[in-house]
């Protein structure tokens, strides 16, 4: 890479930051990014990373499953950066490991430690009838129970595999119909969207329970590697029965990928959600 595009890149990266932290201020709905975005940069320097994030305006973050093998003295470092550059952590992404009898306490002091308000099942594995989601909905639903002792609540992430129809009935409505109202239904919008699904009739049909939502765009053309706000998903109407219907807490931008280094995606995204959310 020249010179010139380097300089180039960076006068992005400082105008993003600048840009997202006014348009942030006054904001009442909190927005975020999910860490998977970034994973190569967080694995090479966490510290830095989350730093970087803090820079280009994001509020919140969202750790993955990989934090589960975190001592919680090294939580407790992370939440004291946290607390350093005035960022949060209100959710973390999960396997079935945190809410099994033998790993769900670990998993509580960990969220417990960052701050978090919910541990979301990032996803069930391979599930292929409707009784294996109902037991999906089961484990939620004690884990729970748990969670609600330490002031948390459970949640689920839904990937493709959720919206394909199972003898009629698609696992997302099972999930949603035999889990507890206080457990949130974590809309990962872009799935939704390519699998031919309308979002926002997701989202008014289960009232108060989309407390979060990955933002995630799609396209049929380049997939997942679409920036936010350049596929076809209808963000202002996703936006608007969110904060009616959903009752959003937090926003998480989400990108699994793009033309652009990972930080310069992640700083890309959040001035396309200020312009389109405003």
């Amino acid at each position: 890479m020249c010179h010139i595009e380097r300089l180039s890149r960076r006068t992005f990266l400082a105008v993003a930051a600048a840009t997202s932290l006014a348009a942030r201020a006054g904001k009442s709905i909190p927005v975020g990014l999910e860490l998977f975005s970034v994973r190569g940069e967080l694995k090479k320097d966490l510290p830095a990373t989350l730093n970087e994030i803090s820079k280009m305006g994001y509020e919140c973050v969202e750790f993955f499953s990989p934090y589960y093998e975190w001592t919680p003295d090294y939580a407790k470092q992370v939440r004291k950066q946290l607390n350093d550059i005035n960022m949060k952590c209100y959710s973390t992404h999960n396997g079935m490991a945190s809410f099994s009898s033998d790993g769900i306490g670990k998993a509580i002091e960990l969220n417990k430690i960052l701050g978090s308000h919910y541990m979301v099942l990032a996803s069930a594995g391979k599930v292929s009838t409707i009784d294996g989601w109902k037991q999906v909905a089961e484990t939620l639903n004690k884990g729970n129970e748990k969670l609600s002792e330490a002031g948390m609540h459970s949640g689920y992430h839904n990937h493709a595999l959720e919206w394909k129809p199972i003898d009629g009935e698609k696992p997302m409505d099972v999930l949603a119909k035999n889990t507890d109202k206080s457990v949130m239904l974590q809309f990962d919008v872009g799935t939704c969207v390519e699998m031919g699904n309308d979002p926002v009739a997701w989202i008014t049909n289960n009232p108060g329970r989309i407390r979060s939502l990955h933002l995630k765009d799609w396209a049929p053309a380049k997939g997942y590697r679409v920036l936010f706000g350049e596929g076809v998903s209808p963000w202002k109407k996703i936006f608007a029965a969110a904060e009616a219907d959903g009752k959003v807490e937090f926003y998480l931008v989400e990108q699994e990928g793009s033309q652009y280094p990972e930080l310069e995606t992640a700083s890309r995204c959040l001035v396309s959600f200020h312009d389109l959310h405003g």
